[in-house]
């Protein structure tokens, strides 16, 4: 039998391509299955198989457990802890008491549980090793053959028994294949699952679109050009941004090859969908610049707080600047990471001059000066009294016709309005009243209403706005009532 059991090893293991060792596991699990089942699995049993002669022993054994815990069934698998010490003084509780015992024939133990547990460990060694080799290559392209389609999902044999699946959100639009097809897809994630390891892979994700531009640009994989960011409208248009790391390279035209051969291949792979190579710059606006291209941008406006960007196009581009269903704008601002606007010349100059007037007459009637320092002011960028009262006085000094009397004096007095503001709104928040959809909340009193609108929260769209904490800044009520009372003030939101 020794001889037998280390031929059945020999021979599985250079089968299934798994270690030795999974193979004895798996007979020693089905000797002790086969030992159990003998007996009427009234027994627990443990089988160890010598790895250099293929012999094998039996042992009998007992789970040792705490003597006030209850034994409904397999009573023969247990023994109490007062009963185990008897045996070894220093058993602990989880621990086994064993004993030999004879041993069931291997060519004798019933075949089909013997191959039942064999492969089912087998399987489980294969399914773990599956993971292990592919989660290395985990951001990889790789390329199998479509196996099946399953409601819209593509199934793969990557080869050697191993399936991936291309969901059906991952796909390129308008693209179909056949069974038979050899396809290439980003390897995105590898799972464990009880029926198996589940490969999911990518030909929408951004990361496909950089891979494949790392297959047909050399430079690229020699660090010589860097991918910065990538914008996709899958199987339509992408914009892929590029910085080049040598100045005697011209990053675009790298990736766009001898007469766009480099970024026609890639464009072949992914069903047609148009790419526009855009020169990344480290200044915001001149890379928004670009990757507004193909249409020209003539002037930007920047907000940095908003973190949005005004652009102004010739009114004949603004149709192309926008891109089919705002499509050239929204990848642009994906690109960038920039909320954009676009809109014509005469446009951004009715809008700039709005807004320039709103501040002048701002400036104006707050400080109490003329036009003309008003005027001057927003040419210098200045576009709120808090800029004037606490920009620093050696930057306003640089204003032309500006000394340092001006400067103090127009501090002082942007100063003195905000504070006049501050109490103005103080005493407007004060006298205000609940509005009557603040009221008729269930759940809220007069009493909070009022405590609430002369802290600013008048609307019960004001209340949905708030967090329980803030609230309970407000009211002295419990949590639970807090964001009670918010959960019914936001209902409208879900209403609509």
């Amino acid at each position: 039998m020794s001889k037998e059991i280390l031929a059945v090893v020999e021979i599985m293991a250079n089968e299934k391509g798994v270690d030795k060792e999974i193979i004895f596991d798996a007979i020693e699990t089905a000797l002790a299955t086969a030992t159990r089942r003998s007996n009427d699995d009234e027994l627990d049993a443990r089988v160890t198989i010598d790895r250099i002669t293929g012999d094998y022993e039996t042992f009998r054994r007992w789970e040792v457990i705490d003597d006030a815990t209850a034994i409904e069934d397999n009573v023969g698998w247990y023994i109490r802890e007062m009963d185990a010490i008897d045996e070894d003084p220093n058993i602990q509780i989880g621990e086994y008491i064993e004993e030999p015992m004879e041993s069931v024939e291997f060519g004798r133990i019933g075949a089909q549980t013997a191959k039942q547990v064999i492969i089912q460990k087998i399987r489980e060694a294969e399914r773990k090793k599956v993971v292990a080799d592919y989660s290395k290559r985990v951001g990889e392209i790789m390329t199998g053959q479509v196996k099946r389609i399953d409601r819209g999902d593509v199934i793969l044999d990557l080869g050697e028994n191993v399936d991936a699946v291309i969901p059906r959100n991952q796909l390129v639009a308008r693209e179909n294949f056949r069974i038979g097809d050899r396809v290439r897809a980003y390897l995105q994630l590898v799972e464990f699952r009880p029926r198996g390891p589940q490969l999911i892979m990518s030909r929408a994700c951004k990361e496909m679109l950089i891979e494949l531009f790392k297959i047909e640009v050399p430079e690229i994989g020699d660090d010589l050009i860097d991918v910065m960011s990538v914008a996709r409208d899958v199987g339509f248009r992408a914009k892929v941004a590029v910085r080049g790391n040598d100045p005697r390279l011209d990053p675009v035209g790298a990736c766009v090859g001898m007469r766009g051969s480099r970024v026609q291949s890639v464009t072949n792979e992914i069903n047609g969908e148009r790419i526009d190579i855009i020169l990344w710059d480290p200044q915001d606006a001149q890379f928004v610049i670009n990757a507004m291209a193909p249409a020209e941008v003539l002037s930007i406006m920047v907000d940095e707080d908003k973190h949005t960007m005004d652009l102004a196009v010739d009114d004949e581009q603004l149709s192309q600047a926008i891109g089919k269903s705002g499509q050239n704008i929204r990848l642009a601002s994906e690109l960038t990471g920039w909320e954009l606007n676009v809109m014509s010349e005469t446009d951004m100059a009715e809008k700039h001059d709005g807004e320039s007037k709103g501040q002048i007459d701002v400036f104006v009637n707050a400080l109490d000066i003329d036009e003309e320092m008003a005027d001057t002011l927003v040419l210098e960028g200045f576009t709120t009294l808090e800029e004037v009262a606490y920009v620093p006085a050696a930057e306003m000094l640089q204003v032309e016709g500006f000394d340092e009397d001006i400067v103090t004096e127009l501090k002082q007095r942007a100063k003195d309005a905000l504070l006049t503001q501050a109490i103005l709104e103080e005493e407007k928040i004060a006298l205000a009243e609940p509005a009557d959809d603040l009221l008729a909340l269930e759940g809220m009193t007069p009493e909070m209403a009022k405590t609430l609108a002369s802290n600013g929260i008048i609307t019960q769209e004001d209340l949905a706005e708030l967090g329980t904490d803030e609230v309970l800044d407000f009211l002295e009520v419990d949590e639970a009532l807090a964001g009670e009372l918010i959960l019914k003030a936001r209902a409208p939101w879900f209403a609509e």
